[in-house]
């Protein structure tokens, strides 16, 4: 390795030609594939539900108060996001990576609501082969749920590197992922828990 390469950055992470960070950049393109597929998923949701004024029943038996509570604990969660964000630009590693923490603590009891919600729903026989609304329900709020598990274990690396003061630029990356996250789940939280 000769010295110039020693002391630089890799140049993938330090060219800025857009004028903008390749990380956020970088994001930004991940968030824009997953808006296409939530899009795409809940646009024929709603085409369907219009046709099928049956769906209202089988709506009326999600847990309102769970998604509610869940709205509340995700929503308290990006706020840690922000408040890691706004330490890792003061350069406060340790205090971003506590906040992180908190944001992968809210994930984690977002994770544990849905799973009770999961649990009792198929008990009472409302599983994914029910109805086409059920299908839509499963399949959404799951793909909304790894979403929440693929944010975490970023979380928990990304908090590990800013305890120890490295790559603070990446606590942002991480949060403008989070309220994507959040974002989704205030879509499906009407379009399944309030919509009855």
């Amino acid at each position: 390795m000769t010295q110039a390469t020693a002391t630089h950055a890799p140049l993938a992470t330090s060219r800025s030609a857009t004028g903008i960070p390749t990380g956020r950049l970088a994001i930004w393109w991940v968030l824009a594939s997953e808006i296409v597929i939530f899009g795409g998923l809940l646009v024929s949701y709603i085409m369907l539900r219009v046709h099928n004024a049956h769906w209202t029943a089988e709506a009326s038996h999600t847990n309102t108060w769970a998604g509610a509570f869940n709205t509340i604990v995700l929503l308290t969660s990006s706020l840690s996001a922000v408040l890691g964000h706004q330490a890792a630009e003061k350069g406060d590693g340790q205090g971003a990576a506590r906040y992180l923490w908190m944001t992968v603590g809210g994930g984690a009891v977002f994770l544990l609501v849905k799973a009770y919600e999961y649990t009792s729903e198929i008990s009472h026989g409302f599983t994914l082969f029910r109805d086409v609304f059920w299908s839509y329900y499963y399949v959404a709020t799951g793909l909304h749920g790894l979403h929440v598990i693929i944010g975490m274990i970023i979380l928990s690396i990304v908090a590990v590197d800013a305890a120890k003061g490295r790559n603070l630029h990446r606590v942002e990356l991480i949060g403008i992922y989070w309220h994507f996250v959040d974002v989704v789940w205030i879509f499906l939280f009407p379009l399944f828990y309030l919509a009855k």
